[in-house]
């Protein structure tokens, strides 16, 4: 199983790194996360130069797709011909978004009908939208989730490996990356995240 983690320039190191070096740690369950960007290099908020390691055409493939934030998501959702290299089934896929990502998310139409979770800065953009935004880390609906504020990434990674993988891996995983002396309280907290983002929609 593959997940793309969609990485622009511009973009937040913490929103892209987090959850593909969390994801990354499943590649004993057949799960593994590839930064894919638009183009063979990009440079983040702070000047830190990544080389893709897939095209944008892998999201089709993917069996989850994370679209992390940036300084310039609202070039990107300008972007017309970029828009269009986002083919994804929601059908089949998990997509979520993390903080400005959720604009993407919604210039594609795959939040009508459905609050989402974005940053205090994304909040007034995506409310343009006509998107209610929650005072929450994350959100998910069906195969649709977002995530409010960068360490939020942890989040996203959770639902997505407690989804493709199962809650146990998504356990050990959390339990690892945990500061020391705080792993219980880490790890139920990220699962209670992941549990009540899902839970509120019923």
């Amino acid at each position: 199983m593959q997940v793309a983690v969609v990485t622009f320039d511009g973009f937040n190191e913490l929103d892209s790194f987090i959850a593909s070096a969390m994801i990354n740690r499943c590649r004993g369950d057949g799960l593994e996360a590839f930064i894919t960007t638009p183009t063979p290099v990009i440079t983040s908020m702070n000047g830190v130069e990544v080389s893709g390691q897939r095209p944008m055409d892998f999201l089709a493939e993917a069996d989850a797709v994370l679209i992390g934030s940036g300084v310039r998501t609202r070039d990107v959702v300008a972007d017309d011909r970029l828009l269009s290299t986002f083919r994804l089934d929601p059908s089949r896929q998990l997509i979520g978004a993390q903080c400005s990502g959720a604009l993407v998310l919604a210039r594609l139409g795959l939040l009508d009908g459905m609050p989402a979770c974005t940053d205090m800065k994304s909040r007034p953009f995506v409310e343009a939208c006509d998107i209610t935004v929650l005072d929450a880390p994350f959100h998910a609906e069906g195969n649709i989730a977002t995530a409010g504020g960068c360490l939020a990434s942890q989040y996203l990674a959770t639902w997505v490996m407690t989804r493709l993988v199962g809650e146990d891996s998504a356990r050990g995983v959390l339990d690892y990356v945990a500061p020391v002396g705080e792993n219980q309280e880490t790890v139920e907290r990220a699962l209670r995240a992941v549990s009540s983002g899902e839970a509120a929609l019923h």
